[in-house]
């Protein structure tokens, strides 16, 4: 059996340009679109919308474009009303916004449903008022033949709702409610969700046949103390959905030691947040240098590489 390729893509906000970037390079390299490289795509919130895209058959250059030129659509409104908004209406920014742009982008693929999706997709979601976690993917034999129907937009604007950045995204049914990011918890980087999807759940799917490769959007580890209530909150919500992601590698590194596993993810050399659209420039450039670090063809033929994760026995 041919080797199969899991690409799980973390959360971020504008962050997302950093491994966009990085796709760029690999369809330079590769001359054809990524969702022929990788059989599963999986992402949380701006990682989803980097999943979908990739699934959409979305090339990279348009996708860097959108993070580029089309955040001032998303990130609505502007300073300072929008702290205002945020301790008034417990968001900054309307969702709506995000899903327009992302059916102007989609073209004819913002119509698909997930059970039309050339490869298999997994897009993570928390339930507003059950605390349910949702994983958004095709329809199969093996699972609960749920979420297969539902719209990709959707799915997509649904992971990417992050509390008091965007307010919560109604769905139809079977969700039948408001759904947030599924960052909210321990999805903040859904490769092991991936996988025991995959390998579980999915077809054609053994850990010896497959390589795995988790992309974080850029850490930056030296945060000073929060101050005021600001701060702390900022600090809560970032740590809420950005703190498991190390911890989801390592799981998979001892669950599924048989897969080939690569964890990529740049140190910045700045906190930016994920709404701060007047740094993008920062992170292209970060993302640029980044890209020329990662040697796509050594990863996809299994080699070992300085983001080789190593098994781990237990």
């Amino acid at each position: 059996m041919a080797q199969k390729c899991i690409l799980s893509i973390d959360g971020g906000g504008i962050r997302g340009i950093i491994p966009a970037l990085a796709l760029l390079k690999l369809e330079q390299l590769q001359n054809k679109p990524a969702r022929e490289t990788f059989s599963f795509v999986a992402g949380t919130s701006t990682g989803a919308l980097l999943a979908a895209a990739i699934a959409a058959g979305i090339p990279a250059a348009q996708i860097v474009r959108i993070y580029k030129t089309r955040l001032k659509d998303i990130f609505k409104p502007g300073k300072p009303w929008k702290e205002m908004r945020r301790y008034t209406a417990g968001y900054q920014y309307n969702a709506a916004n995000l899903a327009a742009v992302l059916k102007q982008e989609f073209g004819a693929a913002a119509n698909w449903k997930l059970n039309e999706l050339p490869i298999e997709v997994l897009l993570t979601a928390k339930g507003l008022s059950d605390g349910k976690p949702w994983y958004f993917v095709k329809d199969n034999p093996n699972n609960s033949r749920l979420t297969g129907n539902l719209s990709l937009v959707d799915c997509a604007t649904a992971s990417a709702a992050a509390p008091t950045y965007f307010d919560p995204w109604p769905m139809g049914q079977p969700v039948s409610g408001k759904v947030v990011d599924g960052g909210v918890g321990v999805t903040g980087n859904p490769v092991y969700q991936a996988c025991v999807e995959a390998f579980c759940y999915s077809q054609g799917y053994q850990p010896r046949e497959t390589t795995v490769i988790s992309f974080g959007t850029g850490r930056f580890d030296r945060q000073a103390d929060p101050r005021g209530i600001a701060g702390w909150l900022n600090w809560v919500v970032d740590t809420t959905l950005h703190a498991p992601q190390e911890q989801q590698t390592e799981i998979v590194a001892r669950h599924y030691s048989d897969a080939i596993l690569y964890r990529l993810e740049p140190q910045l050399a700045a906190d930016i947040d994920m709404d701060d659209i007047g740094r993008i420039g920062e992170l292209e450039a970060a993302g640029r240098q980044f890209a020329d670090e990662v040697d796509w063809e050594a990863m996809l033929s299994g080699a070992q590489t300085g983001f080789r994760v190593k098994p781990l026995r237990c």
